[in-house]
């Protein structure tokens, strides 16, 4: 007897022996990412991509660590994979040598690759240390805050996004004609609220060198990142005639950041009024404990055609397990450092980073942002980009 069309599909169950694979597996990743946030944190990596083939004393004695910890994790990073055991030769004092691949040399070391990844492990490592205090929240509410978990969580978010916003944000704005004319109009200006270390600030000014861009951030010590990185930055001039693109800094003068681009500690939720032409939201809005309250503000604060701009993780549109490896990922991530820090403080709407579509609506119309609208990808990647208007 043939199946009904309209029968439920049957649901396969893993067997013990299968979930008991997956629990393996991920005590093996587990593993790999503490080991990598070792060789971030304690400059092996670097050391590796800089000097070449290398034994464990060499390494141990340019990075100031202990050379048997030293051979330990080299010896790891070779049975996982992430290094190479160049030639079978030993050195004179009967010491391997080790190597990075290109490959890993990127994942690894090149802050500037799409690929840069080694700035993960900081994040899981960050909530490790705090996971006293995130099983009493489980047990009785609250959270544990993003200051908490202090400046690995701080740093990965920041260095993790920064190759994205530097060498494909431009081009997604860019392939959104309506807003790009807005940021390419004289004299626009702009809020970048949950800078962060000021990355996709400084994105935005290298982007539109004819806008006067604001970064907020509640958190100082990120404030403090992004003043710094501004000091370094150079920016291109405004271009008096309007480029049609993206600005290339190697084609355009370029001049220190001066009064255009401003970072200040202060909470979203105090915008001033009728000043900003777009507000930006990157990967933030999820993290907020009064969303709501933040984009009223942001509202309150647009000019005429004003728009806000969310950018949040593309995650699936509804609840429909078995999710996909970048549900899995941010799920980790809500667990872990999202929710907790959004219900650090109260009152909470408790989001967590798993935001899908139809929270944000409910958001955006609560804070009188009845036009909602899903940018169509336009080289997104792992984000989803909402433009909200009043």
């Amino acid at each position: 007897m043939s199946a009904h069309p309209d029968d439920p599909v049957p649901v396969r169950r893993p067997t013990a022996e299968e979930v008991a694979d997956r629990v393996l597996q991920a005590a093996l990743g587990t593993t790999d990412l503490l080991a990598i946030y070792l060789g971030d944190r304690l400059g092996f990596y670097q050391s590796l991509a800089t000097h070449g083939p290398t034994s464990a004393g060499d390494l141990a004695e340019r990075t100031q660590t202990h050379p048997r910890y030293v051979r330990e994790w080299l010896e790891q990073q070779a049975i996982t994979g992430f290094v190479e055991v160049t030639g079978p030769e030993p050195t004179p004092q009967g010491e391997r040598r080790f190597a990075l691949s290109d490959a890993a040399r990127e994942v690894f070391t090149d802050t500037q690759s799409l690929s840069y990844l080694a700035p993960l492990a900081r994040t899981f490592a960050a909530s490790m240390q705090q996971l006293p205090g995130i099983l009493e929240a489980y047990r009785r509410g609250g959270g544990v805050s993003w200051s908490q978990l202090g400046p690995d969580a701080r740093e990965s978010q920041a260095d993790l996004n920064r190759p994205w916003f530097t060498h494909a944000l431009p081009a997604a704005l860019a392939g959104v004609p309506s807003l790009d004319s807005t940021l390419r109009r004289p004299g626009a200006r702009v809020a970048d609220i949950g800078c962060g270390a000021g990355w996709s600030t400084l994105a935005l000014a290298a982007a539109y060198p004819g806008a006067t861009i604001h970064g907020y951030d509640v958190d100082a010590p990120s404030v403090a990142l992004a003043q710094a990185n501004l000091a370094r930055a150079s920016l291109p001039t405004a271009d008096p005639a309007g480029a049609a693109g993206p600005t290339d800094p190697t084609t355009h003068p370029v001049a220190p950041a001066g009064d255009r681009v401003q970072f200040a500690v202060a909470d979203a939720a105090g915008l001033p009024a009728d000043t900003y032409d777009v507000v930006f939201a990157f990967e933030c809005i999820h993290d907020l404990s009064e969303p709501v309250t933040v984009l009223s503000a942001a509202r309150q604060s647009l000019r005429a055609c004003g728009s806000v701009i969310v950018m949040d993780e593309a995650v699936a549109p509804t609840f429909a397990p078995p999710g996909d490896d970048v549900e899995r990922l941010m799920y980790g991530y809500s667990l872990l450092v999202c929710l907790p820090d959004g219900m650090s403080r109260t009152p909470s709407e408790a989001t967590g980073t798993v935001m899908r579509p139809e929270t944000l609506r409910r958001y955006a119309q609560r804070a009188g942002l009845s036009r909602f609208e899903v940018l169509e990808d336009a080289g997104f990647g792992l984000w989803r980009f909402y433009r909200l208007f009043p």
